[in-house]
């Protein structure tokens, strides 16, 4: 576990990026605290995941740097979890030998790696899937085990791009709802792109809203609600108070 004190967990500054000659990012800066939820909110296209490969360390930017608690990391992957859009479940391979790939990556035995990850099993809500094989699930269950993984491979800070945005919105709200009481009991900390707006608000202790292109932060609101959140929390002031706001400050 790191222990930053004050320092941002995980943290990019002034960060920039070009393919080709055409600029994609320019002077993004981002932070990550202990315990945070942080959404990465904007259209298709933009830049977040080209944000989110940086800060993962699979690409360089051009210019800026990244930081984990204090420390400059950029370039070097492997030092945060990072779940992208698909859930990349292996169809040969039951629940569970899914979800023991970041153990077993570290050199725990099999034995042992399937014992520690189905300990996780009823709270990631999958007792009773650990021999059934990723064709057999729904999609909110596919999804809860590849967060599992992330989870096993890094639990205190995840990268997650837009992980529920193959669900059905039924299914999405259950997630959102299911996703917030295990992010919260397990301390976990996660960056979350999305072009959701709702979604950016159910799930998020602060909002960075980008522009561009190139892709810049230009505005972060953070979400301060007391109550659950829960589908009638999308129904109160405040949500629509955020949500306004949101949309006032999308170019």
């Amino acid at each position: 576990m790191n222990t930053c004190q004050n320092e941002p967990l995980l943290s990019g500054k002034h960060l920039s990026k070009s393919y080709s000659g055409q600029q994609i990012l320019s002077d993004v800066s981002v932070d990550l605290y202990q315990g945070e939820i942080v959404s990465v909110l904007g259209v298709s296209g933009i830049g977040k995941t080209t944000l989110f490969n940086i800060l993962s360390g699979l690409e360089h930017p051009d210019q800026g740097e990244v930081f984990l608690c204090g420390k400059a990391v950029t370039g070097r992957p492997g030092l945060v979890s990072y779940m992208q859009q698909k859930d990349l479940l292996l169809p040969f391979r039951t629940v569970l030998d899914n979800v023991i790939v970041p153990l077993t990556l570290r050199g725990v035995d099999k034995k042992t790696a399937r014992k520690q990850a189905s300990a996780y099993f009823a709270d990631f809500g999958l007792c009773g899937c650990e021999k059934l094989y990723p064709d057999q699930l729904s999609g909110g269950m596919r999804q809860r085990a590849a967060v599992l993984r992330s989870y096993l491979y890094s639990g205190e800070i995840m990268l997650l791009d837009e992980p529920f945005s193959a669900l059905d919105a039924l299914t999405k709200t259950a997630m959102h709802s299911w996703y917030n009481n295990i992010a919260r009991s397990k301390g976990s900390s996660a960056f979350l792109i999305t072009h959701d707006i709702d979604e950016a608000i159910v799930l998020s202790d602060r909002i960075y809203i980008m522009n561009g292109p190139p892709g810049k932060i230009t505005y972060q609101i953070r979400v301060d609600y007391p109550g659950k959140r829960d589908m009638n929390f999308t129904m109160t002031t405040d949500f629509i108070q955020y949500k306004q706001a949101i949309l006032h400050n999308f170019k």
